[in-house]
């Protein structure tokens, strides 16, 4: 993806590192990772290394994005796939690096990346097809008769790769999950309000009322049996 872009780059750079002139580089002299033919290329038809040494921010990023990020179509491919081909890219090659990366899918190799190629691409899990090119591209470094010199430093930078990229696979926009509705509640727009239904009385309520009056007409009544045999018996 585009937005990766960046990240990405910053990635590259470190594993690039900064000043090298090493003779048994075939890529000769290179700052950042940007070789003096492709800084020639892009940026200065008549650099010199002194030019070199002195590109800026801006020439960097100007140079990854057009000979290697654009070259593989970093836009278009999914997230963490787009920095394992980008950094394939600039250390072997973009024509390289997007034919490994169609061998992985088993489409045509012809080092173009194109609608075929990205179909095969969507149809992949990230994770599979990262871990496929980081064997892929290790296996291809190994052959390479300057294993001897630089083989340590190429081992460490896919294994830095593949773990890189697998994160940026794994991670997914937040989700908003809807907050939660206490049980029974509407969730339908179209809802009125609730409305709590209205408890029945006590069974039994008229009997209950019945048998309270029972109960004072008793209590009356004795109090009136009590007071009638007071008074007769004071005549006897």
């Amino acid at each position: 993806m585009d937005r990766n872009f960046a990240r990405a780059l910053a990635l590259v750079l470190k594993s690039e590192g900064g000043w090298s002139d090493n003779p048994a580089d075939p890529g000769g002299a290179t700052m950042r990772g940007v070789t003096l033919a492709s800084f020639r290329r892009y940026v200065k038809a008549d650099a010199t290394k002194a030019d070199l040494r002195r590109m800026s921010d801006a020439q960097v990023a100007a140079v990854y994005r057009r000979f290697y990020w654009e070259a593989v179509l970093g836009a278009e491919l999914p997230d963490g796939v787009d920095y394992a081909v980008f950094d394939f890219a600039v250390n072997s090659g973009p024509g390289r690096a997007a034919k490994y990366l169609q061998a992985a899918v088993g489409v045509a190799q012809d080092g173009r990346i194109g609608p075929a190629t990205l179909s095969a691409i969507k149809a992949k899990p990230a994770g599979v097809l990262i871990d496929a090119l980081c064997d892929a591209r290790l296996a291809f470094l190994k052959r390479l008769p300057t294993w001897a010199t630089f083989g340590r430093g190429w081992s460490d930078r896919v294994r830095t790769v593949r773990v890189q990229a697998l994160l940026m696979s794994a991670q997914r926009p937040a989700e908003t999950s809807p907050a939660p509705q206490p049980p029974g509640a509407e969730t339908s727009a179209d809802a009125g309000p609730t409305v709590l239904p209205v408890p029945p009385p006590p069974s039994g309520g008229k009997t209950a009322a019945a048998a309270g009056i029972l109960v004072l007409m008793a209590g009356a009544l004795a109090a009136f049996r009590h007071h009638v045999t007071g008074f007769f018996g004071s005549f006897f």
